[in-house]
């Protein structure tokens, strides 16, 4: 009865693959409502395999023909993550190991050149007291390589200076998106997707960019809307509250890491 006790390297390995694979699926999915739906089905799963090792055939049966009927209509309800997963391997440049660990965030840690969030939140505060629009995403993990080819390529390490003459009305990179991954501004007057969600009236179409760019990978974005002179910052497709800028700042050191 109890010989599921025995124990294994094997089991021990396989435990531990399906811990990490947990972990990162629920990387994937935090913060959004998706990750109840998650929970839920972890519990069931882990429910179904412990009756099926106590031979608790009815009830195992049961939770089994419910987990295999129900995986068409997880994949309905997880569409938007799945896509988000395939699109970062898709994206990842499997030639290159290191690159390919950094965006499972294995070696994240090496990473040695942090974002200055205090400059870029400096010039989005400038920005918004001129009535001049912005939109920065901020890469992570995933790949923005698709969107990049639709501007203008650039290396120039961030400041606020910098940030603020792109922005600025009169000159020529202003119209599009800025990237930036770690501490370099890496492309300019960039065309976003666009989300097809319904947004609030006040939001307009560097919003929409916005929410399109973290619905579809795990980046972050800033939006200063020229209208409004408010700063909007977006994370897997949703607008995030905060009291204060100093707030805003702590917040995105933490999504960055």
């Amino acid at each position: 009865m109890l010989d599921f006790l025995d124990f294994s390297f094997l089991n021990a390995l396989d435990i531990l693959l399906v811990a990490i694979l947990l972990y990162y699926i629920y990387k994937l999915l935090k913060g959004t409502v998706a990750i109840n739906i998650f929970i839920g089905i972890t519990l069931v799963v882990l429910i179904w395999k412990i009756t099926q090792a106590l031979h608790m055939e009815m009830l195992s049966g049961l939770l089994g023909t419910l987990i295999s009927v129900g995986a068409i209509a997880i994949l309905i309800v997880f569409q938007p993550e799945v896509r988000k997963f395939l699109l970062m391997l898709g994206s990842t440049n499997f030639t290159h190991r290191r690159n390919f660990l950094k965006q499972l965030k294995f070696l994240q840690s090496e990473i040695i050149n942090p974002m200055d969030v205090e400059s870029i939140i400096s010039a989005c505060e400038y920005l918004a007291d001129k009535k001049m629009g912005a939109i920065i995403v901020l890469e992570r993990n995933q790949s923005l390589d698709f969107v990049k080819s639709t501007g203008d390529a650039m290396s120039a390490e961030v400041n606020k200076p910098i940030l603020e003459s792109i922005f600025y009305k009169n000159s020529p990179l202003h119209d599009g998106a800025v990237i930036i991954k770690e501490n370099l501004i890496i492309a300019t007057r960039i065309v976003l997707p666009l989300s097809q969600k319904q947004l609030p009236a006040h939001f307009g179409l560097r919003h929409r960019a916005a929410v399109g760019i973290t619905e579809k990978t795990d980046a972050l974005c800033l939006v200063v809307s020229e209208e409004t002179s408010k700063i909007t910052y977006f994370n897997d497709g949703e607008f995030v509250l905060f009291k204060s800028n100093k707030e805003l700042v702590e917040i995105i050191r933490y999504d960055l890491n």
